[in-house]
């Protein structure tokens, strides 16, 4: 298997063995993070069916780093199919995808209780660098993947180019437009969440299943449920062109659960729940290209990091799940009440608040990016001066801790912030207000809200009740109900967010179209829509 966008060769086990310096038999002794010594001769005890069914990945880059992921599973949906002792995984970084300049090589174990999963955390590599990478276990070769390196620190970037999406509910549609990201002309990809979802999978889906998958609640049943979507091909592709930012939403877990609060409380008690995280994030980062500092610990996992771009760009990945207070007023659509009002009531928690408005005061970037979950402008859904409607799941459900971050970004004359949104299956384009209660106060950041991957179906591009939604969130300046994907283009003086939209998801070969672009001018929270285009048919 070739990666589509990648002018890939592969090597034999010859060549590869003789590019390594020593065959798996007599490479005896190497100590992996929370492993003894293993032998690797004993470790492949029997030929291996082909293991890299899932692909491969690359993720967080650094200015002298990247990391690199596989997971060998030779029967993807029934647990892997992998022996229950640790295997060994030799891999090589190169300047060209034929490794004739092979730059970096390893061997990492691939280890049971994490899945036999693997991630590899190079070092040493050069600055703003493409690199291709592959991965070998037993005599089997995995595809070509290629990956890109962070800009220096503090140094000048004129121009970098990232798409991020979210939402791949994998029963209701085809990925198609991670098939068409594949092919764009980018530096990496940020997925804001919903990777996969937990509940129920139909057998009477879009995709063809022979039966139907319950709700899942054990480590294998996520490691299945990961394995199903994996085996996407248009996933793996656009995997395999690019690094990958992740983070997580809701669904990886248990559907708008918060804090140590799930979904349904009378079904899962604080304790089981707790249990059913600790399985999930193990999951998750078996199954991304996370770094050792992101190993969950428990029930707990370090999510919220931030990522230099040199002098262009800082993305403050965030984690608006793990810390908050419960949803107000039982969760869902309400109007404000005091609950819902307190002030006092988190989204992100005290510590993860405080690293991010540091981060912002200290930051020496053009742009400051906050990579979140769930909508962040208010966005009333009632219709009225009298009527007020918000989601309580979003940050209108806790408007002190808003307010927090519109103060100190006001307060502080910090501009140029751009927040990245997820989770609501539809395209949005916001000017943040200092003061959402004033519609004359500045803008002070904006918000680009993108659709899902398939979650909702083929949509449309506009719903029956769009113009009243425009017209009570003025702020609000553009809606989409199209499925797709969102591309951003930034340099020193503009930035410029492109919604890529497909006119179907439920059958695949659709085409892809910009629907309109957006952008951003160097100082100003304003946005000008620059290009609209017929919605696709």
């Amino acid at each position: 298997m070739k990666n589509s966008n990648i002018d890939s060769e592969k090597f034999n086990r010859r060549s590869f063995l003789k590019k390594t310096g020593k065959g798996v038999g007599i490479a005896l002794g190497v100590t992996i993070a929370n492993t003894l010594p293993v032998n690797f001769a004993s470790a492949q005890s029997k030929k291996l069916s082909y293991p890299f069914t899932l692909g491969i990945a690359s993720g967080d880059p650094v200015p002298d780093g990247v990391v690199l992921w596989t997971r060998l599973a030779p029967d993807p949906l029934n647990g892997g199919g992998m022996d229950n002792h640790p295997f060994p995984v030799q891999w090589e970084v190169s300047l060209d995808s034929s490794f004739k300049k092979v730059v970096k090589r390893g061997t990492e174990l691939s280890k049971p209780q994490l899945g036999h999963s693997i991630h590899v955390e190079v070092d040493g590599l050069q600055p703003s660098t493409w690199y291709y990478y592959q991965f070998k276990a037993g005599s089997e070769i995995s595809p070509v993947g290629r990956t890109k390196t962070a800009p220096a620190f503090g140094s000048h970037v004129d121009k970098l180019a990232f798409a991020f999406a979210s939402c791949q509910n994998w029963p209701v549609g085809y990925y198609t437009a991670y098939q068409h990201m594949s092919k764009d002309d980018l530096d990496l990809v940020i997925h804001l969440g919903d990777y996969i979802y937990e509940g129920r999978h139909n057998s009477s889906g879009v995709r063809p299943i022979e039966k139907d998958f319950p709700e899942i609640y054990t480590i294998d049943d996520y490691r299945n449920r990961y394995a199903l979507y994996k085996l996407d091909a248009d996933l793996q592709a656009a995997h395999a062109n690019f690094p990958w930012i992740v983070t997580n939403d809701d669904h990886e877990v248990d559907n708008n659960w918060a804090g140590d609060v799930p979904q349904d409380p009378g079904k899962q008690n604080t304790e089981d729940f707790l249990k059913r995280r600790a399985i999930a994030f193990q999951a998750y980062y078996e199954h991304m290209p996370f770094r050792r500092t992101s190993f969950p610990n428990g029930s707990s996992m370090q999510l919220y990091r931030r990522l230099n771009f040199g002098n262009l760009v800082d993305f403050n990945v965030l984690d608006t799940r793990q810390y908050r207070d419960d949803q107000a007023n039982g969760d869902g659509w309400d109007s404000p009440t005091p609950e819902s009002m307190d002030p006092s009531r988190t989204l992100l928690g005290e510590k993860q608040e405080r690293w991010l408005l540091d981060g912002l005061t200290t930051s020496q970037v053009k742009w400051n990016v906050l990579a979140q979950q769930v909508f962040f402008a208010r966005r009333d859904g009632a219709f009225g001066p009298e009527k007020e409607r918000y989601s309580m799941d979003a940050w209108d459900g806790y408007p002190g801790a808003r307010q927090r971050i519109l103060d100190f970004l006001a307060e502080n004359n910090i501009t140029n912030t751009v927040v990245l949104t997820g989770d609501v299956h539809t395209s949005w384009a916001n000017e943040v207000k200092a003061n959402f209660d004033d519609q004359n106060s500045k803008n002070v950041a904006v918000e680009f809200v993108g659709t899902s991957i398939t979650s909702g179906g083929d949509g449309s591009d506009v719903n029956s009740d769009t113009a009243q939604i425009l017209q009570e969130n003025p702020h609000i300046k553009f809606f989409s109900n199209q499925r797709g994907y969102v591309r951003c283009t930034l340099t020193q003086q503009k930035w410029q967010t492109d919604f890529m939209v497909v006119p179907y998801v439920t059958r695949p070969g659709a085409p892809i179209q910009t629907r309109t672009s957006f952008i951003v001018e160097d100082g100003k929270s304003n946005l000008q829509q620059v290009t609209t285009e017929a919605a696709p048919v």
